[in-house]
């Protein structure tokens, strides 16, 4: 019986279709963007999102005509916020977790509540990203939005509504919110009380991890070229579920995903809530994998920099691989010097990602001259990037969090340069896994567990998940980079101010 892996990314969506053996049957995916209408703001037309995803969803299935999917799970980007009428059509565009608009909105929350408060309740700290504090801007820049919107969803909420005809939200998914109780394991309806929120007019929780949340609506199936019932899995947040795809089912396992973000998850058998975290505005929250919780650092720029210099600046490339059906990031690194470069980028593109969660900082490059190559600029955008994850890397093990290796997931693992970088300047080995497109592959276990294939989350991992090589750090690599990380550690501190001025 072949399941399906749906995953709705911030720039792009993709599902693919497992056998039960777990090889690939069949895989669609789509671009779409991210809006900026105004600064600091970042939303997306989450109509245009369904009619892609479901384009994906047919482009996969019709690969899949001898094994047609019997059930699907989501994994899906977090804390986007989607006002919907009656009917579960979008009212406005969504509002994305990297949208910074919600600076006054997290002041009345540290007033009310208490950062410390906050965190202990909900393992989220005060952050832009967070869904409340979208919910509470709604709520007071655009009242008539508010007042017609019926509910409040998120992509998996917003899909499963679209797609069963009812919204449930996974508890993965809804812990990413700050309006979930981490302890109690439902809604926190005091804060959602003192913030003027009805519980209404958010999704449903299921029973359990994992479940069964109901069946594709008939019409939707035929659209996509489906004539048989399908069970709708619950799923989750698209981190957690590429960490689940990654083999991230036990305490003490991590997963590093360059995506359009990168990410760094950490499995916990309970809750860490510590001072540290907190002040490192590290999150979390609960693993798709029932009774594990995961911590997660965030660098929002991460492959979308990569894209961002290659539509930009390197034009160039890019039509020369439209012309010969080739990689355009290949070409640009064809020609990339051995070790350390002689640029620093810092890459705060969107604002610095964890610890510092700096929406004023800016991105920079350093040390440019006329000999610099494109291939320079853009290892140097790589390095950046990684000195980043190494700072990230450095606070999860000060505050006893232990990590010795990473399981490297998404776009960025298929590119043995970065990976080799990731290796050298964060003294980590890193595991690449058969399937690196995780995130579909966690959704699509859930799916299998779901239907009832497997007794447990484990037992399909053991089934499902394949180490294809091991990456270990090159000691001479190690030595020319940690200095040049101690020297990327003075960048922010002494730019920040020329930045903000």
């Amino acid at each position: 019986m072949s399941v399906i892996g749906l995953d709705i990314g911030t720039t792009g969506c993709k599902a693919i279709v497992f056998s039960d053996e777990w090889k690939i049957l069949g895989q669609g995916k789509r671009e779409y963007s991210i809006l900026t209408p105004q600064p600091h703001w970042a939303e997306q037309d989450a109509e245009l999102v369904w009619n892609l995803a479901l384009e994906s969803l047919a482009g996969a299935v019709s690969q899949a005509i001898s094994d047609p999917p019997k059930a699907m799970a989501l994994s899906v980007q977090g804390e986007a916020v989607i006002a919907v009428d009656k009917d579960g059509k979008p009212l406005r565009h969504a509002i994305l977790g990297m949208d910074t608009r919600t600076t006054a909105e997290n002041e009345w929350l540290i007033e009310t509540f208490g950062a410390e408060e906050l965190f202990r309740r909900t393992g989220m700290p005060i952050h832009t990203m967070n869904t409340l504090t979208k919910l509470l801007w709604l709520k007071k820049n655009e009242p008539s939005i508010w007042d017609q919107s019926h509910q409040f969803l998120l992509y998996e909420d917003y899909f499963l509504r679209r797609l069963t005809g009812k919204a449930t939200i996974s508890h993965c998914l809804a812990s990413r919110t700050q309006m979930y109780d981490l302890e109690a394991g439902c809604w926190a309806t005091d804060i959602l009380d003192r913030c003027g929120i009805e519980i209404e007019r958010l999704a449903e929780l299921p029973p359990a991890a994992g479940g069964i949340v109901g069946e594709l609506d008939k019409k939707i199936g035929v659209r996509i070229g489906i004539n048989s019932e399908v069970l709708l899995v619950s799923g989750g947040h698209d981190q957690a579920c590429a960490a689940l795809g990654s083999g991230v089912i036990e305490p003490g396992l991590a997963m590093v995903s360059t995506g359009t973000a990168e990410v760094v998850e950490v499995a916990m058998s309970s809750p860490v809530l510590s001072v540290s975290l907190r002040k490192g505005n590290i999150s979390v929250y609960r693993h798709v994998v029932p009774e594990l919780y995961l911590s997660m650092t965030l660098n929002h720029s991460g492959g979308l920099l990569l894209r961002w210099f290659r539509d930009t600046l390197c034009k160039d490339k890019l039509l020369t691989a439209k012309q010969g059906g080739s990689d355009a990031y290949d070409l640009i690194l064809a020609d990339v010097k051995a070790g350390p470069t002689d640029l620093m980028v810092l890459p705060h593109f969107a604002g610095s990602g964890t610890p510092l969660v700096d929406t004023t900082s800016r991105g920079a490059f350093l040390g440019m001259t006329f000999a610099t190559t494109q291939a320079d600029i853009a290892k140097a955008i790589l390095e950046g990037l990684t000195f980043e994850l190494r700072i990230n890397l450095d606070l999860l093990r000060e505050s006893g969090i232990k990590i010795e290796t990473l399981h490297a997931v998404g776009g960025g693992a298929r590119g043995d340069l970065w990976l080799q970088l990731k290796a050298d300047i964060c003294e980590t080995p890193l595991r690449i896994p058969r399937v690196t497109e995780a995130a579909c592959l966690g959704a699509a276990i859930l799916a299998s567990v779901g239907a009832g294939n497997y007794k447990s989350v484990g037992s399909a991992v053991r089934e499902a998940v394949e180490m294809d090589r091991t990456i270990t750090p090159h000691s001479k690599n190690v030595e020319a980079y940690r200095p040049r990380y101690e020297l990327y550690q003075e960048l922010y501190p002494t730019l920040i101010s020329l930045l903000r001025r």
